[in-house]
Order: structure tokens, then C-alpha cells, then sequence
């Protein structure tokens, strides 16, 4: 399940989580983040009950982005115990970011 991060369910679903959780902090117009829909959306499923995957638009949160020193995207941030605990910027390919969320896992 991917999930959709807001400023009205970040407290909760983020911060609060009891797993880690990756946000892809992403905009609609942004082209790289367009070419990481589709892995991000995959490795929601193949994570499921590991962490929480999810994107949060950038253009809608801008609170969250400017908190979180989203400066360029797509950024994506593992949060662990409602601390960020590791930062991917850039496209890449599906294994390349499964490799990069395992080693937070382990």
C-alpha cells in the first residue's frame, strides 16, 4: 500500500509510526519524480509491513518540505522514531533504492 503524506496526517502516520517509513517528497511538474512513481509504488507493496512507503507533494505540503530541507526532488527521507534517519535526491532505478532501504532496515 503506498500512502499519501499530508500536514493533517504527517503527525500520525509519519512521526508517530512504529516502522520506519520512506516519503518521497515530489511535485506533479517535477519529471525525475514522474520516473519514480512506478518504484516507489512497487516497493510500497514489496515492503508492506516492513515500512510505509508514501509521497508527499511538495506544492501542497510546503510546510513539510521547507521543514525538512527538501531543496530539490525527488528527495526522499526514511524516518525512523519520527527522526530522519537517512536522504536519497535524484532518480533511480528500483534495486539501486531497495539496496539504500534495506540497509536502513538491517
Amino acid at each position: 500500500m503506498e500512502y499519501n503524506f499530508t500536514m493533517e496526517n504527517f503527525e500520525k502516520e509519519v512521526l508517530q509510526s512504529d516502522i520506519p517509513v520512506l516519503v518521497d517528497f515530489y511535485a506533479d511538474w517535477c519529471g525525475p519524480c514522474k520516473m519514480m512513481a512506478p518504484v516507489i509504488a512497487a516497493l510500497a507493496e514489496e515492503f508492506e509491513g516492513k515500512m510505509k512507503i508514501g509521497k508527499c507533494d511538495t506544492e501542497e505540503n510546503m510546510p513539510l518540505a521547507q521543514k525538512y530541507r527538501v531543496a530539490s526532488i525527488p528527495n526522499m527521507q526514511v524516518f525512523k522514531n519520527g527522526e530522519v534517519v537517512a536522504n536519497f535526491v535524484g532518480g533511480m532505478g528500483k534495486e539501486t533504492l531497495r539496496e539504500k532501504l534495506l540497509s536502513v532496515l538491517n
